[in-house]
């Protein structure tokens, strides 16, 4: 279990279509085997802390010929940001994605002073 050592917390939240390879014949869509889109979310004003990252599929657009894979993570998280990472695989086109994430973590007080 992580623990907060900090009773001030904040909540970031966001939605970021991470690609739409549909209208452009992108890999994700006229590709197969592995195959990986990367997003940088920069956060409006960074954490004190590195914070806990929520990520999870707001829409998703796939072929109905074939299976539907998707992998759906996150992946270096600072205070000031995160990757949002898709994955799929085998002969799954995917025409586009969209991901919802929220973070939460601690943050500085109004009054909090950081001394050299």
């Amino acid at each position: 279990m992580r623990r907060l050592s900090n009773h001030v917390i904040g909540i970031q939240q966001g939605s970021r279509v991470m690609f739409s390879d549909f209208e452009d014949g992108g890999q994700m869509w006229t590709g197969s085997g592995p195959r990986e889109a990367r997003v940088r979310v920069e956060f409006e004003e960074p954490f004190k802390t590195v914070p806990a990252i929520l990520t999870g599929l707001a829409m998703f657009d796939m072929d109905e010929g074939s299976n539907q894979r998707a992998d759906l993570s996150h992946g270096n998280v600072t205070v000031t940001g995160f990757d949002l990472v898709f994955r799929t695989w085998g002969d799954t086109r995917v025409a586009r994605v969209r991901a919802d994430w929220t973070a939460i973590g601690e943050i500085r007080a109004e009054d909090e002073w950081e001394v050299y």
